[in-house]
């Protein structure tokens, strides 16, 4: 009996440890993918060189590119490597690499992100449990999050789904300062189902 317990543990643990080795494999590809070859790592025999200013160069070999560089007190990064031959181009890679950083920064920063919040209702909802919904709606709104409201129907409440149309109509008012309506009021089995989105 205990082999077998013991035995039913070590898959999981080989398991985990193979997960484990996926994960660190997937971050060292997305690694070498991010790296830039900069003056000494470049493999290639002759660039295509900008010079600081911006102005090509031409093709030279890279021991002479990687002299220009030198004298400029500047690195020689390698900006398209996939090209033959590879461009190459004179400039201050710290500083190059901490505005990539900044531009990084401020694109997700500038990114929307928004979660779809669920309120719950049925179609006979009393009027104080509907006052605290739509306070949780308005509070959901004002974190720009869209609200998906669901009035659910149980038994012989599918006869009187216009109860449910006349809640989210009502909804729909309470809200209508701030939220307008993404999804429209559509029935689906025994659920009714709105999408509120913030103005």
């Amino acid at each position: 009996m205990n082999r077998l317990r013991g035995s039913s543990r070590e898959p999981k643990t080989l398991r985990a440890a193979i997960n484990d080795l996926r994960i660190t494999i997937s971050k060292e590809v997305k690694n070498i993918a991010k790296r830039i070859n900069v003056n000494q790592r470049i493999r290639a025999r002759e660039v295509r060189l900008i010079d600081p200013d911006g102005k090509q160069v031409g093709v030279v070999p890279l021991a002479q590119a990687l002299e220009t560089a030198k004298s400029h007190e500047l690195d020689l990064v390698e900006v398209a490597p996939n090209v033959s031959p590879p461009v190459c181009r004179i400039m201050d890679y710290g500083r190059y690499k901490y505005q990539q950083n900044k531009k990084l920064q401020e694109a997700k920063k500038r990114q929307s992100t928004f979660q779809v919040k669920e309120i719950k209702m049925r179609p006979q909802t009393g009027e104080h449990d509907l006052q605290v919904k739509l306070r949780h709606i308005k509070r959901f709104l004002h974190n720009r999050d869209k609200v998906k409201v669901t009035i659910m129907f149980r038994g012989r409440e599918l006869a009187y789904t216009d109860l449910g149309g006349a809640l989210l109509q009502r909804v729909i008012e309470e809200t209508s300062e701030f939220a307008v309506v993404e999804q429209e009021a559509r029935r689906e089995g025994r659920v009714m189902v709105m999408v509120l989105a913030p103005k």
